[in-house]
């Protein structure tokens, strides 16, 4: 069973958080992760302005995503950082190249989940990943979040990400914070949970 981990990452947050769903889908007999970046968007001499040339190597070798590998999954995590409230340009561009698929119901069906990261506490992560379910919806995907059975989203004695909706992370203004042990606990628990959605649907 193939999963696909389809993520753009800036600074490295959701790379780190990809990989932590992807060994949370591998601890399910069977399931194989794939971790795919989006195109980047942006041309050089702005991510260099940006500070993330050097954050991004570190990730480089990460094959690039392409439309085709959408159909050929049995299911598909994505994680995109928030702006604004919302997924990151480079995440929306690559999604609405997937027209031919949403003609041909390629899509339909699979189970799918997001996880995201956001400068600040209250910076939209839930609002990223409930404008993204609205992409899910339209093909037709089983939208697989991030249930309560995972008891890190109730703590309170650290600041925290995840939700009902999804993994999530907390990545400071400055992009200082790095996801904690129970941000990538959650991440784990998402992409084990998917997965095992992921066979009951493929029987």
């Amino acid at each position: 069973m193939n999963v696909l981990i389809v993520y753009y990452s800036m600074y490295g947050h959701i790379h780190r958080m990809a990989e932590a769903v992807a060994e949370g889908v591998r601890e399910v007999p069977g399931a194989e992760a794939v971790l795919r970046r989006v195109p980047e968007t942006l041309p050089p001499d702005v991510l260099e302005k940006m500070g993330a040339v050097e954050p991004q190597k570190a990730f480089a070798h990460i094959p690039v995503a392409t439309v085709d590998e959408l159909a050929s999954a049995d299911a598909i995590i994505f994680g995109t950082p928030t702006r604004f409230g919302n997924m990151c340009g480079q995440m929306r561009q690559f999604l609405d190249a997937t027209g031919g698929l949403w003609v041909k119901g390629s899509l339909v069906g699979k189970a799918a989940g997001v996880f995201t990261s956001s400068a600040t506490q209250h910076g939209g992560q839930e609002s990223t990943i409930l404008t993204f379910h609205t992409f899910l919806l339209h093909q037709g995907m089983v939208i697989v979040g991030l249930p309560y059975t995972f008891a890190g989203q109730t703590r309170i004695d650290e600041i925290t990400g995840g939700s009902p909706y999804g993994a999530s992370t907390i990545a400071g203004g400055q992009g200082e914070r790095l996801p904690s042990e129970n941000d990538l606990a959650g991440a784990r628990f998402q992409g084990r949970h998917v997965a095992q959605i992921a066979a009951k649907l493929n029987g």
